[in-house]
This record gives C-alpha cells, sequence and structure tokens, in this order.
C-alpha cells in the first residue's frame, strides 16, 4: 500500500521520516555554533623593527624597458653611433659561452634633458615623471638573473628562476598582514598569465591565505576589471550569510578532527575574507567616486591613458584602505611582452606615453594625500637593454647586467642616484645592486628583517632572499 494514502504509521515509516529530522535539528545546532576559533592569519602583526613604510605599490613594467633610452644617459653612444664593438652578449654567452662578440652600437633615438632641482637626466619619453625627479631614488646599478623573460620575471617576483617560491607580495603578507581585516593583504592589478603566471603572486609553501588577490588580467580593458565572483546576484545578503554561517559551522566540526590542518583554516580565513570583502570591495573599486580633477590627473577619459590611469588610480584607493602590497602590471600575455622591443625600439615611445601620465598622476596623489611618505613606489622591469642593436636591427635585446629601477617615498631619498652602468649603459660597474639586495631593501624599509623573515619547509627554513642579499642603506633618508 502507498505510504502517502496509509493513514496507519508503521515503525519503519516513522523512523524513516524521523531520520530526516535528525539531520536538519543536527545541522541547525551546528549552525548556531561559534565558527572555528581560528586565528586570523592577516592579522595585522607588529614589524621586527621600526618602518619606514607601511605598503608598497609596485608598477612592474613588463618586458624590460631600456635603462640607456629612459634614466641612464650616455652620450658616449651616440659619438659611438654605428660602430661594430665587442660585447659580452647575455644570450651568447648564456648559449655558447663566447664573449667579447661584435656588435653595432646604436645610439638612443630620444633627446635628454636634466629636470628638477637635482638635475637629473630623464629623456623626452617621460615628460610627465620628469616633473617628478626630485621625489624618485634611483638606482641605475641593478643587475639580476635570467636571460628571458621567464626565469627573470620569477626571479624579480619570486627569488628565484626556477624553484616554485613565495611572491614578495606574499612574503610582506604573511610579515606584516593587512592593515584592513576586510581586504586582503596582498592584490595583483591585471597580471599576466605568462612568464611565471600565477606564481608571480603565488604563495608556493607559505598558507594559502597569503597569495594575491588578483583584479583581473593583462589584456583585460581596466573598465572591466574586477575580482571574479565579487559579487552574487542570485542571493541577498541575509542568504549568503545564513549560507556562510551554515558552511563555517561544518568547517568547524572538520577542524575539530583536524586540528593544525593548514588547508582547512585557510579555506575558513578565504570564506570569511571574501564575505567582508562583499560587502566591502566593490567600493574600493569604484573609481566613479573620484572627482573630475582626480581623473583628469590620472589620464583617465583620455584614449592612450585610460587603461593604465585606471588601474593606477585602483593602487592608491586599495592601498588608502589598507592594502599592504599592491602591484599594477603594465603588460599583456604575449611570448614578447610590451617594452620587449627586440626589433622595433621605437615602440618605447606608444609604452611610454601609456604609463607617463598615469605614473605621474599616483605620485602627485599620493603626495597631496600625505600618503607618499609611508608608501613605498617601486618602478622597474625585470631587466634591462642592451647598448648595441640585436642582430644589427632596430631594437635591442635583453640585458639583465645593468638596468634602473627607481623608488619614490617610503623611506627613500627623494632626488637621489646610487651606482652606475658602464659608459656604454651596458653593466652595472659601480654601487652594484643585485634583485636580491633590492627584495632585502624593500622589506627592510617595511620593518622586516629578509634573513629573519623565514618560514619553515620540509626541513628548511626559508626566505624571500635564500643565502643572498644585502641591505643598500645608502638609499635611506
Amino acid at each position: 500500500m502507498n505510504d502517502l494514502t496509509n493513514p496507519f504509521v508503521t515503525r519503519r515509516r516513522a523512523l524513516r521520516q524521523m531520520a530526516c529530522g535528525f539531520g536538519y535539528l543536527a545541522l541547525a545546532g551546528l549552525a548556531q555554533r561559534a565558527p572555528a576559533d581560528v586565528a586570523n592569519p592577516l592579522a595585522m602583526k607588529t614589524p621586527q623593527f621600526a618602518p619606514r613604510a607601511k605598503r608598497v605599490i609596485f608598477l612592474f613594467m613588463q618586458g624590460g624597458p631600456s635603462q640607456i633610452d629612459t634614466f641612464d644617459y650616455k652620450p658616449l653612444l651616440e659619438r659611438e653611433d654605428g660602430r661594430k664593438l665587442p660585447f659580452d652578449d647575455a644570450r651568447t654567452v648564456a648559449n655558447t659561452g663566447d664573449r667579447g662578440t661584435d656588435q653595432r652600437v646604436l645610439k638612443s633615438p630620444w633627446k635628454f634633458a636634466q629636470h628638477g632641482q637635482t638635475g637629473r637626466w630623464v629623456s623626452e619619453l617621460f615628460p610627465e615623471m620628469a616633473r617628478h625627479v626630485d621625489d624618485l631614488c634611483f638606482i641605475r646599478s641593478m643587475h639580476t638573473e635570467g636571460v628571458a623573460h621567464g626565469p627573470a620575471t620569477l626571479f624579480l617576483h619570486c627569488g628565484s628562476t626556477n624553484f616554485i617560491r613565495p611572491s614578495m607580495g606574499a612574503w610582506v603578507n604573511y610579515g606584516l598582514g593587512t592593515e584592513n581585516a576586510n581586504l586582503p593583504g596582498f592584490v595583483t592589478i591585471a597580471p599576466s598569465l605568462g612568464n611565471g603566471g600565477a606564481r608571480n603572486f603565488g604563495n608556493a609553501f607559505l598558507p594559502a591565505v597569503h597569495q594575491g588577490t588578483a583584479i583581473g588580467t593583462a589584456g583585460v580593458p581596466a573598465k572591466e576589471l574586477g575580482i571574479r565572483n565579487l559579487t552574487n546576484a542570485g542571493r541577498s545578503s541575509a542568504e549568503q550569510r545564513r549560507q556562510l554561517e551554515l558552511l563555517q559551522a561544518l568547517n568547524a566540526e572538520q577542524l575539530k578532527l583536524n586540528p593544525g590542518d593548514g588547508e582547512l583554516e585557510a579555506v575558513i580565513n578565504s570564506f570569511e575574507l571574501a564575505w567582508r570583502m562583499q560587502n566591502n570591495a566593490p567600493g574600493v573599486l569604484e573609481l566613479a567616486k573620484e572627482s573630475a580633477s582626480t581623473l583628469a590627473l590620472y589620464g583617465i577619459g583620455e584614449k592612450e591613458t585610460d587603461d593604465f590611469g585606471r588601474q593606477c588610480l585602483m593602487a592608491r584607493r586599495l592601498c588608502e584602505e589598507g592594502v599592504r602590497f599592491v602591484q599594477v602590471t603594465y603588460g599583456d600575455n604575449t611570448a614578447n611582452p610590451r617594452w620587449d622591443q627586440h626589433s622595433n625600439l621605437i615602440k618605447h615611445a606608444d609604452h611610454a606615453r601609456a604609463v607617463d601620465k598615469p605614473v605621474a598622476g599616483l605620485l602627485t596623489d599620493l603626495k597631496q594625500r600625505g600618503l607618499l611618505e609611508d608608501t613605498l613606489v617601486w618602478w622597474g622591469g625585470e631587466f634591462g637593454r642592451t647598448p648595441y642593436a640585436e642582430k644589427n636591427g632596430t631594437g635591442r635585446d635583453h640585458n639583465p647586467g645593468g638596468f634602473t629601477v627607481w623608488l619614490a617615498g617610503g623611506g627613500v631619498k627623494p632626488g637621489f642616484v646610487l651606482g652606475e652602468t658602464d659608459e656604454f649603459g651596458h653593466k652595472a660597474v659601480v654601487d652594484k645592486v643585485h634583485m636580491h639586495d633590492l627584495h632585502a631593501t624593500i622589506l627592510h624599509l617595511l620593518g622586516l628583517d629578509h634573513e629573519k623573515l623565514t618560514y619553515r619547509f620540509d626541513g628548511r627554513d626559508f626566505r624571500l632572499t635564500d643565502v643572498h642579499g644585502h641591505v643598500v642603506r645608502e638609499i635611506f633618508s
């Protein structure tokens, strides 16, 4: 007989129906319990010593802008233009070991001039940044590891060319946490999918909560950039809150059975952070709240500068809200990134126009708001470029042996220059600064000792700088 029409309730039927009720009661009971008592790993931490900077904005010029066409003026290139001279070509040395190969010297297509009270040399590629030279601290003696984009980009971000290591932003997040519990401590805006991809903002063996939160990817128009799945149009806020509470209660029970499970703890914290971000991040990323004059300052609304201008303004808003490390990538997802001019050096002008006004606007905006004092702005690529024409053509090859980066704010000397390359701008020769040294220095400015910021994994204490690096104190204000 059909149970639905049977007026008599059998013992078997009663038990079957009550079982569903038992399950409901169990879930209801779990939902009433407090979530697992897991310390928030993103909670703000005390620096190891007094910091000069609280946060970092890294403006990554993917592909390697040419130092001798931007900030490292070399008059000898003009005098020797066209001559065949012996150079140690990085690719040739790496592939064959041959040194002293004859190469044709290639002068810069752009004129240089001195700017500011300090008289720093800047090419005509960057007229807007040139107005800020008295705030910039140039390091003209950088050198790094990796001849190709992949290993050099990984080394820039992770301190290693091939091993899977945590990214610098993840180390900062691990060491300091976030100033705002409603936002992640490390955000990367429009990261490239190539040359290391997600490893460049990954956590590797650090707890998963320290990986970077990506806002879009390279190549996506800045107007469309956002955090995936940040909103849920299908459920109300109250429904989503109840859903979260149930998930957290279930996870709490799992954690009781598996105490010390780092991945599970990361999941619990990620759910909580995601909920808080849903209620806070959209407002932070909403640029329409800015004044017309601020939008114009960044070049927003202008065809050539709109994209990068939006990214730079987004970075300022994130830092203003307490995000520790924000990376803004000017790049794409191709095999030859934007600044990678092997056969058409003149394309540097297009990329310079795209970033010059937004970067200058960011510096102006930070300074006007009093944020530049404790925000370190870092501009640079994974390596530089050669002073000779690649294959006697019209472009420059990769050059990890000598290039320029600049820093601003956050406790560095304004209007200062450290180091020199040789007379052709090929190799760093005076006060050389390795990428490990730059990493150690930036961590120091944040109040972190690069030798003590370690994480034990597989029986070994790891750090961003491995067993290398020294702090470049000469640039401190």
